[in-house]
């Protein structure tokens, strides 16, 4: 079984709890206020497969330039 670290905040673990947060939100909203509401889960859907595949990020970028540092900065890379 793998278990995240959970002693600090890094970026990825941040990247996580800001994806679920505005994929529930976005269903949320979809079932009590209009479905166009669904868009926002789709998006972030659509943002999840394109950092799977390219690596690429906005929202990674962004928490990196606001000074937040990925698992590798905090701990050092591993072999």
């Amino acid at each position: 079984m793998y278990l995240a670290h959970t002693d600090r905040w890094y970026l990825e673990r941040i990247l996580w709890l800001i994806a679920g947060s505005v994929v529930l939100t976005g269903t949320i909203l979809g079932i009590v206020v209009h479905p166009y509401w669904f868009a926002l889960p789709i998006l972030v859907g659509i943002n999840l497969l394109i950092f799977a595949f390219s690596g690429f990020c906005p929202m990674a970028v962004l928490l990196h330039k606001m000074g937040v540092k990925s698992i590798t900065e905090t701990r050092g890379v591993r072999n």
